[in-house]
């Protein structure tokens, strides 16, 4: 399945909530799917930069594709990493970095969240593009 076959079912699982909270509910629940991370790779060269929680993120290549581990020390903001993990990992690095996030607006998360959480959400996705280019460069 495609990032953009991903982002689309997600976006349809988020339309058939009927609010805001639910859609809350949901991002919380999958905080708790969430793929622990391994507690040494929560260093500082993970940390996202530009999030008000703290967020690790951590990339590798596994197959040809781009695998992320992500955690954070804020729950709502653990599930929007987790959201991001679902969409982004598992591809190729070319691929990720022809998928725009445009989702994020579909879900309504640009306008239901804090100025900070966007923030830190816009800094997130920025973190996945910048490993993917970073893959890209190394194969190519």
């Amino acid at each position: 399945m495609s990032i953009l076959q991903d982002m689309a079912r997600l976006v349809d699982e988020f339309q058939e909530l009927p609010d805001w909270e639910s859609r809350y509910k949901r991002i919380i629940a999958l905080a708790k799917e969430l793929t622990p991370m391994p507690e040494e790779l929560k260093n500082d060269t993970n940390k996202v930069r530009g999030c008000s929680s703290t967020v690790w993120l951590h990339a590798e290549v596994k197959d040809g594709n781009v695998v992320y581990l992500a955690d954070s020390d804020a729950v709502l903001v653990r599930g929007l990493v987790a959201l991001l993990v679902k969409v982004y990992s598992g591809h190729p690095a070319t691929e990720i970095l022809k998928a725009p996030p445009d989702f994020i607006e579909e879900l309504g998360l640009n306008v239901n969240l804090s100025p900070n959480r966007a923030n830190g959400l816009t800094a997130m996705v920025k973190q996945i593009m910048i490993y993917a280019a970073a893959f890209t460069a190394k194969s190519g």
